[in-house]
């Protein structure tokens, strides 16, 4: 057997493309575009190149893009007062602040700070704790951005065994929130976790999310399993010395035994920006009183 790629990029962009046509519809009923906000705090290259991408998709799909650049230095009573200015701001439907924070600032304090109707990076506790008891809530874009790969692939995913490996409050405590509302069965897995790839091989779906390049090997995968990889690692490469991006699974391995996976690059990455503007959509739209668009 040999895996059928997720092609994540190519979902991305249509999510994106019906995104931007339903701005429109927003824009007359309610006199302006919906508007992002994200803060950069210092001056870390991969989060500047990431804080470009979301700023020039955000203009792509017709909304407002709004940048705070702040310095590295910056105190943490400075940055929550930039917050508590956008969470006041009408024309700003989503805040988001881009991580990680200098040593100096606690994280959890700037995300307790922002305004719940529009934290679409979903991370405040109200919309956590709204996940996990099933009410309408903003949720995180990377494990929101897997559930839509997974439901896109497999349709209903009721009664599916899933193993969700890594417990992260951005990725593996979501989505294993997610995956209990589409009524699957769900073990998350960890660090800790005794026999760990006895754990997996009874997974009809592995989500892997826990930081090590090519952890999870082939032997690991049920046959026919669905594999998504939220993973993100540059390794060296052995023939040159340069780096290269790789998952948290064996790529090669997995795809001998799954029925569909993501690769890395090109899998669940552009997920997370198509969603963050998707949810800047549907906070926009919550916080004037309109019903969100139906296929988001």
């Amino acid at each position: 057997m040999t895996a059928e790629i997720i092609d994540g990029k190519a979902f991305a962009a249509g999510l994106r493309e019906r995104v931007g046509a339903a701005v429109p519809a927003f824009h007359k009923a309610s006199g302006r575009a919906p508007g992002l906000a994200v803060v950069l705090v210092g001056e870390d290259p991969a989060s500047q190149v990431y804080v470009r991408s979301k700023g020039k998709a955000t203009l792509a799909a017709g909304m407002q893009s709004f940048e705070h650049k702040l310095p590295a230095s910056v105190s943490q009573d400075d940055l929550i007062a930039v917050v508590e200015a956008l969470n006041a701001d009408d024309m700003v439907d989503g805040i988001l602040v881009q991580l990680p924070l200098p040593p100096q600032i606690d994280e959890k304090a700037v995300i307790a700070t922002i305004d719940p109707m529009k934290d679409v990076d979903g991370f405040h506790v109200v919309n956590a704790g709204k996940l996990a008891v099933g009410e309408e809530a903003l949720v995180p874009c990377t494990p929101l951005g897997c559930l839509m790969l997974l439901k896109d692939k497999l349709g209903s995913l009721s009664g599916l065994n899933a193993v969700v490996i890594g417990r992260s409050n951005i990725v593996g405590k979501p989505m294993a929130q997610l995956l209990l509302q589409e009524s699957c069965t769900v073990t998350v897995a960890h660090s800790r976790t005794k026999d760990l790839p006895d754990v997996v091989r009874r997974a009809d779906i592995v989500v892997a999310a826990v930081g090590r390049p090519e952890m999870v090997k082939g032997d690991w995968i049920k046959p026919g399993a669905t594999v998504i990889d939220v993973g993100i690692n540059r390794v060296p490469a052995a023939e040159d010395g340069k780096t290269r991006l790789v998952g948290d699974v064996d790529y090669a391995s997995a795809a001998e035994a799954a029925s569909a996976i993501t690769p890395v690059p090109g899998g669940v990455g552009p997920m997370t920006i198509a969603v963050l503007l998707r949810n800047t959509l549907v906070a926009a739209h919550r916080r004037v009183g309109l019903a969100p668009p139906a296929g988001l």
